[in-house]
């Protein structure tokens, strides 16, 4: 029985874009043991994936989020005694985590895809996928299939993405249904990054062009520290948005689940939402589609990241960002293609 360990700490969005490598390697080793290394402050997503055995949770940023010591994960780790250990994250931290776990092979990209370069040092079994890297302007292919060649120098082959997750009853799921009566636009205008936020001003302006055009009231979603950013859409929808209850993963997922169509920007509502199959309308600048767009080919993506002079900057240099150039129009006429799909 072989034992693998996933590392990749976070974020929300790339811990999903990794999932399909977890289901791949249950499909080849079904008796296998598959753990994964993830913070604390994103353990929540990995407990409704039911092909990963054990979630080991690590605290690597200090202060009160639970999860173990970084030395006291180490040593966890070392006595699980894994036959191989994927890096999915390309950090020093990372690697220096995988290689700690005592696993005779690591695994992990070569030096152009990885961003932070010295990490390939530390891995015995190097990942070549092509190209000039995941960051490089040639590189066209999603993140999903490149973290899935990770698992070829295994003699595994990737085979189509799955993304396994547990169907979860959610009470504010079930609410937002009987409020917009059954059928709704899920609008997510936050976003870690300031340059991935499109102004709440134009979602509630999409949400009110989606009630007259389609009669599809909208939920505006929202997550830690954005509850001002979802009043805001509320507020300037015209009564055709709700504000979402306070919500879990599990119900973002519920919801994900339920919506007609979700908007939103590059962000990890959004990753969820493509792999559980929700139509999606993404809206990109600093970040390329190509890479971290929506997975279904029916999706469409509104971009500006051919014309971006930030590319994976959490911040934009310029007077004005990219994503000021996407107007309601070009959004609305994208949703209302992806609804006739």
């Amino acid at each position: 029985m072989p034992r693998f360990l996933l590392v990749r700490l976070g974020a929300l969005g790339d811990i999903v874009h990794g999932v399909p490598v977890a289901a791949a390697l249950r499909r080849a080793f079904p008796a296998a043991r598959i753990d994964w290394l993830v913070s604390a402050r994103h353990r929540e997503i990995l407990d409704l994936v039911p092909v990963i055995d054990r979630r080991l949770v690590v605290n690597d940023r200090g202060g009160t989020s639970g999860g173990a010591s970084l030395l006291a994960a180490i040593r966890e780790l070392r006595r699980a005694r894994y036959d191989v250990t994927i890096d999915l994250q390309g950090l020093i931290k990372s690697a220096l985590l995988a290689r700690s776990s005592g696993a005779p092979r690591v695994v992990g990209f070569a030096a152009p895809y990885l961003r932070e370069p010295i990490a390939r040092l530390l891995y015995t079994d190097i990942c070549h996928p092509g190209g000039r890297g995941m960051y490089a302007p040639s590189e066209t292919r999603h993140i999903v299939r490149l973290n899935l060649q990770l698992i070829e120098p295994l003699g595994v082959a990737p085979g189509d993405p799955e993304f396994p997750f547990d169907q979860v009853d959610s009470a504010p799921a079930g609410q937002m249904r009987e409020r917009t009566g059954g059928r709704y636009a899920l609008l997510n205008p936050g976003a870690a990054w300031p340059n991935k936020r499109w102004p709440p001003a134009r979602f509630g302006a999409l949400a009110a062009a989606l009630r007259d055009r389609r009669g599809l009231m909208s939920v505006v979603l929202w997550g830690p520290g954005e509850r001002q950013l979802g009043e805001a859409v509320a507020a300037q929808a015209a009564g055709a948005a709700v504000l979402s209850p306070q919500t879990s993963i599990a119900d973002v997922i519920a919801l994900a689940r339920g919506a007609a169509v979700m908007v939103s920007g590059d962000t990890g509502p959004t990753h969820i939402g493509s792999a559980v199959g929700t139509p999606i309308v993404g809206l990109y600048g600093p970040t390329r589609p190509e890479r971290n767009g929506p997975w279904l080919p029916e999706d469409l993506t509104v971009s500006r990241a051919q014309a971006c002079q930030c590319h994976h900057l959490r911040r934009c240099q310029l007077e004005q960002m990219c994503l000021l150039d996407i107007q309601v129009d070009e959004v609305l006429r994208a949703v209302e293609r992806r609804l006739d799909a």
